[in-house]
């Protein structure tokens, strides 16, 4: 698995704009395959950062969802909206891997519990 991490610089002016353009891409990225893992947002702090993560079950998926986004109409549309109103100043992309720590992930128990 592969998750595919998103810095944004944002202008904070145009939010709205900025929430809209993750709405759609929460949607395509699950249309392609993906999971996405959502759009997180300035609330306090730095107002115009804000992180996106999505994943793929590998760098080939990713690869092959990044040549399909290219000639998506919808697609083309969200990069169009983020163009036209400037809501995105720059962006950043990591590419990130799960520690595999050799068990399954325990949940923790209640005091008492059998």
């Amino acid at each position: 698995m592969i998750t595919i991490h998103l810095k944004y610089e944002i202008d904070p002016d145009r939010i709205e704009d900025f929430e809209e353009y993750g709405r759609r891409w929460v949607v395509l990225v699950n249309r392609f395959g993906g999971t996405h893992h959502g759009y997180f947002l300035p609330s306090e702090g730095d107002s115009d950062i804000a992180y996106a993560l999505f994943s793929f079950p590998g760098f080939a998926a990713y690869e092959q969802y990044r040549k399909d986004s290219a000639t998506d109409p919808e697609c083309q549309a969200a990069f169009e909206l983020a163009r036209r109103t400037g809501c995105i100043r720059r962006y950043e992309r990591r590419f990130l891997r799960p520690l595999d720590t050799g068990t399954a992930p325990q949940a923790p128990q209640a005091p008492g519990a059998p």
